[in-house]
């Protein structure tokens, strides 16, 4: 018997160490060859590790959670034969996703080399049956050995619920569905006390983002402005653009207007349309503009960006809205498509509530959050007619926008949403 060694793999150009997200394997379990051990995310995007031989895990170098150099050793494996040490090879469309997405740096422990369990880490979403909360994944999350054995178990992994980083299914989830004869888990007859506290590890995407989070709020003083918008109008317009709409045309949400509104209210007030380089006290204001819309995915919150808004019409940037929503919810996103934003628009759609305090997209100065739109009574003077209200609440980077500026900028916003008909006028 002999021992072979994985190291970290290179995963892309410039790539010098990764945060283990996920380990599939623990000291004792056998492999296969192409068996997917672990699962590691660079500063880039989340890679699978497979095994290159067949054997028993003997150790494992590092916990979830902890930052691994490339070429630090990862497993080691107890195969027939002699042993020798090796870095598994990585697809290389993962390989080339990795230089594709977008980096964040990340500070993290150095690997530590003892045996360890897998530690179960909560997905963003409450995830049950292969589906997101209020939303059907077209997918369900697993590796490819889970896969491999759902398929020749005749098992449909999307009745399969997922324990593991964004809801991914693990080997024990499935050993536990096969258990059960693939019929839900019985619960518990009457009313219980309940003791017991998860220990939830924040790994990944979900620490990227409250890093993200972290410096926005540190860095920069928010001041937030909710102002009323009646969308009665700009309502009756979409429903008969939908209408009329052509069998290649998207079906229009008010998503697509306000872009349009944006890009005429930063012609008059270009302050917002800018990115401000607080280490030397730089602003840059650009000319373009490059819309962030931020989406909820599985794995968490992204930022797609719609690039020269100020180029497309209404029927070109819903086309382009949906190819990017899309593109963020299958984790087919490029870098580019995830970055360069110079403003950004957050909606909650029907979950949009009546106000939010919407956090700035670092290091942009704007941010425009979308709420929910409901029919209330407005007094017309005379009476009391329903009308169709949404509140914008927007934030601003107070270093840079004065309060004033910032209730110009919305109200201007606001008098081309309930006259949508100037959102089409040539300026």
């Amino acid at each position: 018997m002999g021992e072979f060694v994985i190291k970290m793999p290179d995963v892309g150009e410039g790539v010098a160490e990764a945060e283990l997200v996920e380990w599939h394997v623990k000291p004792g379990d056998p492999v296969r060859e192409d068996m997917v051990l672990a699962a590691v995310m660079t500063d880039k995007a989340t890679v699978e590790i497979p095994s290159p031989v067949t054997g028993t895990v003997l150790w494992l170098g590092a916990e979830v959670g902890d930052t691994v150099a490339v070429k630090a050793p990862l497993v080691r494996i107890e195969i027939a034969g002699e042993g020798e040490t090796a870095a598994p090879a990585v697809d290389n469309k993962l390989a080339a996703k990795a230089e594709e997405q977008p980096a964040v740096k990340v500070e993290a422990p150095a690997p530590v080399a003892k045996p360890t369990q897998p530690v179960k880490v909560e997905a963003k979403a409450p995830i049950a049956n292969g589906h997101a909360t209020g939303e059907r994944l077209e997918k369900a999350l697993a590796s490819p050995a889970v896969r491999l054995r759902a398929k020749e178990s005749g098992v449909d992994l999307r009745q399969v619920a997922g324990t593991g980083a964004a809801g991914r299914i693990t080997h024990d989830d499935l050993d536990q569905f096969i258990a059960r004869g693939a019929q839900p888990a019985p619960a518990p007859a009457g009313l219980q006390r309940k003791t017991a506290v998860d220990e939830i590890k924040v790994t990944g995407l979900r620490r990227r983002i409250a890093e993200k989070m972290s410096l926005s709020t540190s860095r920069i003083p928010h001041i937030t402005y909710v102002e009323e918008v009646d969308m009665t109008a700009l309502e009756d317009l979409r429903t008969t653009m939908n209408r009329d709409r052509k069998p290649d045309q998207p079906k229009l949400t008010i998503l697509p207007y306000l872009m349009r509104a944006l890009v005429r209210t930063i012609a008059d007030q270009p302050a917002v349309n800018a990115i401000f380089d607080d280490g030397p006290g730089i602003i840059h204001r650009h000319h373009a503009v490059h819309i962030g819309i931020a989406t909820q995915t599985p794995a968490g919150l992204t930022v797609p960006v719609v690039r020269h808004a100020e180029a497309r019409g209404i029927w070109d940037c819903a086309t382009e809205l949906n190819r990017l929503a899309e593109a963020a919810r299958t984790g087919t996103a490029t870098r580019d498509e995830l970055t360069g934003s110079t403003i950004t628009i957050s909606s909650l759609g029907a979950l949009g509530g009546i106000v939010t305090t919407p956090v700035i997209n670092h290091p942009e100065v704007a941010i425009v959050g979308v709420n929910k739109l409901a029919i209330r009574p407005v007094w017309d003077g005379t009476q009391f007619v329903p009308r169709k209200i949404m509140n914008l609440s927007s934030s601003f980077d107070h270093r840079v926008i004065d309060g004033w500026d910032a209730a110009v900028f919305v109200q201007r916003l606001k008098t081309l949403l309930e006259t949508p008909a100037l959102i089409f006028v040539e300026a």
